[in-house]
């Protein structure tokens, strides 16, 4: 039985690949759930200074943890952008007091603005659209907010929804005098991803798109995360295109749809990197640090090896 063999890249070919994926890394953000100290330093340890430091709020602990998280993560020379679950949020007050806290001891010039994933509010807010309009966010000094955007549809609310969504979330934001970001959920194929941020740039959505993507991570986590998530037919897609068995019994990288993307990344205006980090802050850090310097190995027609240093 015969297998087809990928043609062989010429060196100036592959130079320019390795170029475009480090240029598509640099400025790469990184999502934490509850860092640790030993993630913190871990973090220290292989990021830039002043890396993004996205910290996700858990639905089961107070918002209030994310104070803590923020101030380790801005002493450590990062800078920390909280998530602000919109639902979860108990009272105008509540947000007041957090907000507070979170300038003064977490130093946040940045937070990501999401609807939460509870159904019914605990509060005033329904949606992240009532806490961009409340002034709270410019009276603590921010100056931009992150939204949430959904490459492979969100499992409960449609295209056209979320598009009508996103573009009032923005005019919001802009006429409050906040700058907007968007943070897409993570996905894996980065096809799919492009077309969706062309349609948002033909539909005149010109803002930075911060493109998630999951970090090195074993299948099993992979699987579970995105099925909380609504992608798991993609995760699904990708474990059969890689090897089932490679999987199971290794890691999965990014790696195949980050060269895809930084092929395509001239194409598709403001974008950046962002990593969600199932498999640990530092292990996520390490990797996308590594490639973002340059040590690539291209030993795949698709993706590529990290080498150590």
């Amino acid at each position: 039985m015969s297998s087809a063999v990928a043609p062989k890249m010429s060196t100036t070919d592959s130079t320019q690949t390795v170029r475009r994926v480090t240029d598509f890394l640099r400025g790469f953000s990184v999502e934490a759930t509850r860092p640790t100290a030993d993630d913190v330093v871990a973090l220290k340890s292989a990021a830039p200074a002043q890396t993004r430091v996205y910290l996700s709020a858990v639905p089961a602990r107070p918002l209030t943890d994310l104070v803590g998280y923020a101030a380790a993560v801005h002493t450590a020379g990062f800078e920390p952008i909280p998530h602000l679950p919109a639902r979860h949020i108990a009272s105008a007050a509540a947000l007041d007091e957090l907000l507070g806290r979170l300038a003064a001891e977490g130093g946040i010039k940045r937070a990501l603005i999401i609807a939460g994933d509870s159904d019914r509010p605990q509060g005033p807010y329904s949606g992240a659209i009532e806490v961009i309009d409340s002034g709270l966010l410019q009276q603590h000094g921010l100056i931009e907010i992150g939204i949430a955007g959904y490459p492979e549809g969100h499992p409960r609310i449609s295209a056209d929804a979320l598009d009508h969504a996103l573009a009032a979330k923005i005019e919001a934001a802009e006429q409050t005098g906040l700058g907007v970001h968007i943070v897409t959920q993570f996905g894996f194929s980065g096809e799919r991803i492009a077309a969706w941020i062309a349609r948002l740039r033909d539909l005149g959505i010109e803002q930075e798109v911060r493109i998630g993507m999951a970090g090195p991570t074993n299948l099993a986590t992979l699987l579970r995360f995105a099925h909380r998530c609504g992608v798991a037919a993609s995760a699904l897609g990708l474990t059969r295109q890689a090897g089932l068995l490679k999987h199971l019994v290794g890691t999965s990288a990014p790696d195949g749809i980050v060269r895809a993307l930084a092929e395509t990344d001239a194409q598709l205006g403001k974008v950046a990197a962002h990593f969600f980090s199932f498999g640990g802050v530092g292990a996520t850090a390490r990797w996308v640090a590594a490639a973002a310097a340059g040590r690539v190995a291209l030993d795949r027609a698709d993706g590529f090896g990290v080498e150590p240093p």
